[in-house]
Formats: C-alpha cells, sequence, structure tokens
C-alpha cells in the first residue's frame, strides 16, 4: 500500500504581492503548498504556527528585515531548522555573508530564474529529508 505523503509546505515572505503570486504558482505548479507575508511580523507568526519545510525569505521588509527574521527563527526550537533561503534584490558578497551570518542557507539574487529557484528548493528539501529506514527482516 502507497501513502502519498502531504505536499510540502513553503513560506514565501516578500513586500511584493506580484513576486509572490510568481512564487506561488511556481511552487504550486511542483506540487508544494505555499503560505505567504508581506512583513517580518507576519513570517514569524506564520513560521511557529504553519512550520513550514522551508522559507524564501526576502531581505528588505516592513518592520523586521529578513535577516533579523532569520536570526528570531535559528533562535527558537521549533523554527530552529528549518532551512531558509534568501531572495533579495540585494546583491553582493557583503549580502550573502549577511545571509549566511543570520542563519541563511542560500541566497538568490533577484531577479532569478524560477527554474533555478525550484531546483536549490528541491535540493533544500531533499537534504531536509529524514534517513529511511532499513526494512524489517
Amino acid at each position: 500500500m502507497n501513502k502519498t505523503q502531504p505536499p510540502r509546505r513553503i513560506l514565501v515572505v516578500d513586500d511584493e504581492p506580484d513576486l509572490i503570486e510568481l512564487l506561488s504558482f511556481n511552487l504550486a505548479g511542483h506540487g508544494y503548498e505555499v503560505i505567504a507575508a508581506t512583513t517580518g511580523l507576519q513570517a514569524l507568526h506564520l513560521a511557529r504556527r504553519q512550520l513550514p519545510d522551508l522559507i524564501l525569505l526576502d531581505v528588505m521588509l516592513e518592520g523586521i528585515d529578513g535577516f533579523a527574521v532569520c536570526e528570531i527563527l535559528r533562535s527558537q526550537p521549533s523554527t530552529a531548522k528549518i532551512p531558509v533561503i534568501f531572495v533579495s534584490a540585494i546583491g553582493g558578497e557583503m549580502a550573502k555573508l549577511n545571509g549566511v551570518e543570520s542563519g541563511g542557507n542560500d541566497y538568490i539574487r533577484k531577479p532569478f530564474e524560477p527554474r533555478e529557484l525550484i531546483r536549490r528548493v528541491q535540493r533544500h528539501l531533499e537534504q531536509d529529508k529524514p534517513e529511511p529506514l532499513p526494512d524489517a527482516c
């Protein structure tokens, strides 16, 4: 008997509704469930409540920026291990370094190729999968 796994849940955090719509469309097309937030505070609330499998996080957000959101997520046991991919218009090595220092797993600069983003999402979710248990004899 095959059990189908529920879809992996991804939290998309961006202050641009059009980008949220584009990401949601692409992710849903690959079988992911998408939840969205437009501010850092909303992101923290949804992450704690929904426990997504991965977070796509913009840096420039109203109130709390993405770097601070990531640091807060990493400081809490329930959200500390959720992979975070920054998706930001801020480029350069310093931004990537800030992303890593705040606890991010990856950094993608806007504008991005949707297929590349999907590949990175898949890669991080594969790394996050628990090891299968060996078959009993």
